[in-house]
């Protein structure tokens, strides 16, 4: 099982601008995958009643919406439980975001990612305790010392750019962060298809 010591609670400094919703139609694509990933229980939550998983999409620039947090114990998400990412400082620990609910704790990790390639427009975090230790040390993985939603993780992803293939192999392991791993790609379907062949 993973660290249930973990809370899944936000670490980062958050600015929240409450704001409306984004439309329906925004959220088609990335509702379809976090239905199937949930479906698979990739993301969901755990007995103790702390939630996982999270997912998101870049919209323009370095912006990108973004699953809220504390909504993994959901079986559907609504536009009301996305958020827009539309800032951040890893230094400083920050992020801004707006939308009806606050950002997933995972953001700042997700920014890094986006920062690190144009072309990566969608990005998904589960938890699998099989596909995790089936993968640890042998796709990129993130140093044992490093937690989740931290300055840190997020530094951690940009060395895994500068120092493995994960660019080309699009997924990694969080070997701090027990169960965590990440896949990415060019749209979700990417994202999506390389988490659910690794099952």
């Amino acid at each position: 099982m993973a660290n249930h010591n973990e809370t899944g609670s936000i670490k980062f400094h958050c600015n929240w601008i409450q704001s409306e919703a984004v439309d329906d139609k925004t959220i088609t694509d990335i509702n379809r995958w976090r239905d199937i990933l949930f479906k698979h229980q990739l993301i969901g939550v755990y007995p103790n009643g702390i939630g996982y998983g999270n997912i998101s999409i870049r919209l323009r620039g370095q912006e990108f919406l973004i699953s809220g947090t504390s909504t993994g114990h959901l079986e559907k998400l609504t536009t009301a439980h996305y958020s827009i990412v539309t800032g951040y400082d890893f230094p400083e620990n920050h992020v801004t975001c707006k939308g009806p609910i606050k950002a997933s704790a995972e953001s700042l990790t997700h920014a890094a990612i986006y920062e690190m390639d144009p072309e990566i427009n969608a990005i998904i975090h589960v938890h699998s305790k099989p596909i995790w230790e089936s993968l640890l040390n042998k796709v990129p993985t993130t140093s044992v010392e490093v937690e989740y939603g931290t300055p840190e993780m997020a530094l951690e992803m940009k060395r895994l750019f500068n120092t493995t293939k994960l660019i080309e192999n699009k997924i990694l392991v969080m070997a701090g962060h027990e169960e965590g791993v990440i896949t990415f790609g060019r749209d979700l379907e990417e994202a999506g298809v390389l988490i659910l062949s690794c099952l």
